[in-house]
């Protein structure tokens, strides 16, 4: 059986990129983390992709959906805008 149909190697790597999240922060390593853990949940389910091509795919669908959930939630609100009060080589 590939590695890439078990389920803990799924959630294995979404500890690994929240943990990355943490380190790094930017919401970048967050939308990945969030479809892996998806994915993760997906196929304890029972839910599983035919081949590594399709559950790469369905993975990147998973991850761009929660980056732009997060990025609803979190991002700049509507009318709002940001001022910089410094420049950059003060």
């Amino acid at each position: 059986m590939p590695l890439w149909t078990e389920w803990w190697v799924w959630m294995s790597g979404a500890l690994i990129l929240a943990t990355l999240e943490v380190l790094l922060p930017g919401y970048i390593f967050l939308g990945f983390a969030l479809g892996a853990g998806v994915m993760g949940l997906l196929i304890l389910f029972g839910i599983s992709a035919k081949g590594l091509a399709l559950t790469l795919v369905i993975f990147s669908v998973l991850s761009l959906i929660s980056y732009l959930v997060m990025r609803k939630v979190f991002g700049l609100r509507s009318g709002q805008v940001k001022v910089w009060e410094t420049d950059v080589n003060d």
